[in-house]
């Protein structure tokens, strides 16, 4: 079967590459989507809520993209957040806007914007056809050749690559392109899985580290033999250890953090952290995973600090800390309590009640027992411990559940104002295959359209 422009993926960059190159056009456009429904990542965005864009202007959105920022640029300016918001709205999508200038669609229903997504692709005249997974990319003179599973084929003129990492394999994502890229001559940075959850030692049981021999040449850390080492990658499905048990479903708002590699301070962050199963989440954990996987793989130790009590001077603390103690041990209330029920009340005045079983059993000598009633508190090691709380990281969890993957197609084999590869003629590449990967709050998806849009409407432009 022949088309002018063959998209394989139908993901949000691949979306978005199908509308652009079918819009006005004239172009065949053809949409192939291994499973049975397009975009299935997006629905997953923002715990099905989809976050799907950031509404900072290009000077704050740039500092949120941990590669090559500059590479993004054209991409950006050709289709920027607002115009994303007006590119739903038009279509029949309220969207609102959240702390942190996060875009949601106003019925914070994922699969709202992958219906006006699908609905756009088809109407602006491309074909977008699911259920068929690519299996080989060839040349067949000037044409590029795409084969199913299902031995149907496709003859193209140009080629868009929008087949996302490895992340969320369930989703589709299996790192098909990366293979496709590399045939092409194409360099691959080494990838590893970032925003994802980071797990503290002692979170989960001892458990048989695994490797993946599934995982092809340069897709993951590798010994010195050149083989897969996920020395520590820990599956989500691991089973919580009694301090697992303790922290998990708790979550802390407004909280510091901080990422120490190898005993040096390297990331320092402010906001909302949660625990989850998997470990260390939410926006915080997010936020340090990239650092800290990569510092993990590189080798190196990782430490995340917790400071309860951000902003706060110690001796302030320690004066506040003192006063609630008094009080507590003076309130009748308090009289038939023991020290370890005071000590609950006081913990109760200074965080979430629900977070005090997992602190407790991490810092089990602040109280120490000195009669029935009474009991001497270590007020200097409280307050260290309010603002210092240190997880040692353990591992992460891998592709499996991380958000997006790190690394990718080299950018700088590239065009950035076309997406076309420096290589191949008439090959573009969109979306997370790419070496871009940007923090939590709708940069990535954001960068995912904005590289689809333009790598669609260059290519039509071409023929």
């Amino acid at each position: 079967m022949d088309t002018d422009i063959l998209i394989i993926g139908g993901g949000a960059s691949g979306l978005m590459a199908g509308f652009g190159a079918s819009r006005g056009s004239g172009a065949r456009v053809t949409i192939l989507e291994k499973m049975p429904r397009p975009g299935r990542k997006i629905m997953i965005t923002g715990k099905g809520r989809c976050n799907f864009t950031n509404l900072k202007d290009w000077n704050d959105f740039q500092s949120h993209i941990r590669t090559k920022s500059n590479f993004l640029r054209p991409a950006f300016y050709n289709f920027p957040p607002s115009e994303m918001i007006a590119f739903l709205q038009a279509r029949g999508l309220p969207t609102v806007v959240e702390r942190g200038e996060r875009a949601f669609p106003e019925s914070h229903r994922a699969s709202d914007v992958v219906d006006t997504l699908k609905k756009a692709v088809i109407d602006a005249g491309a074909e977008l056809l699911t259920d068929c997974e690519v299996k080989s990319v060839s040349i067949d003179g000037e044409k590029f050749v795409a084969t199913c599973g299902d031995a149907r084929s496709w003859r193209a003129e140009r080629l868009v690559i929008a087949t996302g990492g490895l992340s969320y394999p369930v989703t589709g994502s299996t790192g098909d392109g990366y293979a496709w890229a590399q045939a092409f001559g194409h360099t691959l940075k080494p990838t590893f899985p970032s925003l994802t959850a980071l797990v503290p030692a002692g979170y989960k049981l001892p458990a048989p580290r695994r490797t993946d021999t599934s995982l092809p040449k340069g897709f993951d850390h590798r010994d010195s033999a050149g083989e897969p080492e996920l020395k520590w990658h820990i599956d989500r499905t691991e089973a919580l250890s009694a301090l697992g048990k303790a922290l998990c479903g708790c979550s802390l708002k407004n909280v510091g953090v901080s990422l120490a590699v190898n005993g040096s301070t390297v990331q320092e962050e402010f906001g909302d952290l949660d625990f989850t199963d998997g470990g260390i989440e939410g926006p915080l954990g997010f936020e340090l995973s990239r650092a800290c996987v990569k510092a993990l793989i590189n080798g190196g130790k990782a430490e995340i600090s917790v400071d309860l009590k951000p902003g706060v001077d110690h001796g302030e603390l320690a004066a506040r800390v003192s006063k609630l103690w008094d009080e507590i041990r003076k309130d009748q209330r308090s009289a038939k309590l023991g020290g370890k029920e005071r000590f609950r009340v006081l913990l109760g005045k200074l965080m979430p009640w629900e977070i005090i079983p997992g602190f407790t059993a991490f810092f089990p000598g602040l109280l120490e027992r000195r009669g029935k009633n009474e009991a001497y508190l270590d007020i200097k090691s409280l307050v260290d411990a309010l603002t210092s709380w240190p997880f040692p990281i353990a591992g992460y969890v891998g592709y499996e559940r991380c958000v997006v993957t790190a690394g990718g197609v080299d950018t700088d084999e590239i065009f950035p104002k076309t997406m076309e590869s420096r290589l191949k003629k008439g090959l573009y590449l969109c979306g997370e295959v790419l070496d871009v990967d940007s923090d939590t709050g709708g940069y990535n998806l954001q960068t995912a359209f904005s590289t689809g849009l333009l790598a669609g409407q260059s290519a039509a432009k071409s023929l």
